[in-house]
């Protein structure tokens, strides 16, 4: 592992080949579907194997003994990655479980209505479907401008959205679908101005792009630990301000929690201690190679094989033009083949893995590459694409 730094060029060829020697993956295929989860480390894995021997060699006695401690040791260490205090935070097992704590748990009233859009997440989208099945709550479905011209294009859209019983909008930051980056901050502020709370999805965005927190202007953030940070799958996060926990009901019931402690939210039973032990590991990793270079590498894989493909006849790209509007994830399609074929034929005949995803009424092939990723890998899909896009006729 180099030694910490603060800035790296992008295209450093040995510093990145050194990253990528921190990695494992499969030399049996090209992995370019790295938007599940995150591949852990070697260091990362080597720590979560020492803490599940730690844990079933101490049994009982490490949960009762050691465990409060141990948490409290890895909360702060997100408070300090995220820039918002521990005692705001609650470590979960996925965004999608975080999402499910806030949404089910908000004081909505029969008729309020919460805005939300066709590309958030789809799970995201059954939860909303269920708040109006059970609750009444009135969905406001927003079609966001894919590749805008401004941020102010896709404020006005979530703006034009709003009602008078609007109390909720649900935002994604970035789009799994397409890679696109929401200019969420923009859109908070809008929000916050009309009195209208913001709950985002950022469960992308920790760790591949370069924020904290507070910069997001919400008071609901939802995130995965086993994407970016490159924590054991398994591991999400919670931020809910300290003002406002005190709103949201149980999601779990618990009665041994303050209204205003945040770990009234997290009444899951005994839980696997080893994976979120890990999660310091996952962050002291990351530190070394720093959100910004790790971003500014992400997006150059994308723009590499975007770029190489982007007036290739037949070929149409989803994803922003703007580089600064997307990051890792990019989508593609080609003219007159089915993406599930697409898909297929990359992995049988190039031995590269992608994953077809829905964007409205069009499939489409999503590409995330990750640090591991070589030139040689994005070279190879670009190509792949040329012939399969010049096949098709």
């Amino acid at each position: 592992m180099p030694p910490p730094i603060t800035s790296v060029a992008a295209d450093d060829t040995a510093f990145w080949d050194a990253i990528r020697a921190q990695y494992a993956p499969s030399p049996d295929f090209i992995n370019l579907e790295n938007g599940y989860f995150g591949m852990p480390a070697n260091p990362v894995r080597a720590a979560l194997r020492r803490y599940q021997d730690e844990v079933d060699a101490e049994n009982s006695y490490f949960l009762r003994q050691r465990w409060p401690q141990r948490l409290a040791q890895v909360r702060q260490a997100l408070a300090a990655f995220t820039g918002v205090d521990a005692a705001e935070l609650l470590i979960t097992r996925s965004a999608v479980e975080s999402l499910n704590i806030v949404l089910q748990g908000y004081p909505f009233a029969p008729g309020d209505a919460i805005v939300y859009a066709h590309h958030d997440y789809d799970s995201a989208l059954d939860i909303v479907a269920a708040l109006a099945a059970r609750r009444g709550v009135v969905p406001l479905v927003v079609d966001a401008p894919r590749d805008p011209v401004s941020d102010a294009e896709i404020v006005a859209a979530y703006a034009a959205a709003i009602t008078a019983r609007t109390r909720v909008l649900l935002l994604t930051h970035i789009v799994h679908r397409t890679g696109q980056i929401m200019p969420v901050a923009a859109i908070a502020a809008m929000a916050r101005a009309r009195g209208i709370d913001v709950i985002i999805d950022a469960a992308h965005s920790l760790a591949q792009l370069d924020y904290r927190v507070p910069q997001l202007g919400a008071q609901f953030v939802v995130f995965n630990l086993h994407k970016w940070v490159g924590a054991p799958l398994g591991t999400g996060l919670l931020y809910v301000a300290r003002e406002r926990i005190a709103d949201l009901a149980p999601f779990y019931a618990d009665s041994t929690h303050a209204a205003a402690d945040i770990d009234k939210l997290g009444h899951f039973g005994a839980v696997p201690p080893a994976p979120i032990m890990a999660i310091d590991d996952a962050l002291a990793f990351h530190a070394r190679i720093g959100t910004a270079n790790k971003e500014a590498r992400l997006r150059w894989l994308a723009r590499r094989w975007m770029d190489a493909v982007r007036h290739v006849p037949g070929v149409r790209l989803y994803t922003p033009t703007d580089p600064a509007r997307h990051c890792a994830l990019g989508a593609f399609g080609i003219e007159g083949m089915a993406a599930a074929d697409v898909a297929q034929r990359l992995m049988e005949e190039h031995r590269i893995f992608t994953v077809v995803r829905q964007l409205g009424t069009e499939s489409i092939v999503r590409v995330t590459p990750h640090l591991y990723t070589r030139v040689e890998d994005v070279d190879a899909l670009a190509a792949a694409i040329v012939r399969l896009a010049a096949a098709r006729t």
